[in-house]
């Protein structure tokens, strides 16, 4: 057993939180029991993912999406009166960590990634913090690229190939395409995101460079796992991650 506040404070400190300005609160988002028994991981606070925890006797629910994001409505009613009602009725907390969980060297979605793809040489972008760069063992063909990533993520990336054989590469979970041109900047060959836009398939033809959309959600499922299982160890908590299926 670990106290609510206990947890609530080593995440804020592991994580960093002060540094970042998001668009939603990082931390404790719902207040539920201020005992910590079970802790279910996942990417987003969706129905599906609350009704999993409950069925699993969870008492905290810990997320990369979580609520109240910038420019929202406010109103409690709808899809948020349903998801909130719940989290309530079973009086479990919700923590959500966004950009914070993207980028943490060791347990953050993009350093996961790294780690998955057999990425060495890991650094950050000067330009973009929270881009990640590094280099494959040898060069790769853009069809070998593509395969690895859908073998570790478990669905096909979208593939605009340049004609250069793949070195170096740059990566950052999510939606994150803005940051091609960064990417191309410090001389990649390769830039994956999660998502792609109609004029990131443009970018990546004038710059000649490989641009391969991962999947928004198969990108960041991986931080949330890997800091349950981080915190499992350390607090001896129970904690079980739930994929909840989404294609996007």
């Amino acid at each position: 057993m670990l106290k609510r506040h206990t947890l609530i404070h080593y995440l804020h400190e592991l994580l960093d939180i002060d540094r970042f300005k998001d668009y939603a609160p990082n931390g404790l988002q719902v207040e539920g029991n201020a005992e910590i028994r079970h802790v279910v991981t996942g990417v987003t606070a969706s129905l599906a993912l609350i009704e999993a925890a409950i069925e699993l006797g969870a008492d905290t629910l810990l997320v990369h999406h979580g609520y109240f994001w910038k420019g929202e409505n406010p109103v409690v009613c709808g899809l948020k009166k349903q998801r909130l009602a719940r989290l309530l009725a079973a009086d479990m907390n919700l923590l959500a960590y966004h950009l914070p969980l993207d980028a943490h060297p060791q347990w953050g979605n993009n350093a996961q990634l790294g780690a998955l793809w057999q990425v060495h040489n890991i650094q950050a972008l000067a330009s973009e913090p929270l881009v990640l760069q590094g280099e494959f063992e040898a060069a790769l063909s853009g069809a070998s690229v593509a395969q690895r990533l859908t073998e570790t993520l478990h669905r096909p990336p979208l593939h605009i190939a340049a004609e250069r054989p793949i070195r170096r590469l740059a990566w950052c979970s999510g939606g994150a395409q803005g940051y091609i041109e960064a990417a191309a900047a410090a001389g990649v060959d390769a830039y994956i995101s999660g998502e792609i836009s109609e004029q990131t398939t443009h970018i990546a033809r004038e710059l000649g460079i490989h641009y391969f959309a991962a999947g928004h959600y198969a990108t960041e499922r991986f931080g949330a796992k890997a800091l349950g299982e981080h915190l499992s160890a350390q607090f001896d908590l129970q904690c079980s991650f739930v994929d909840v299926d989404n294609p996007a």
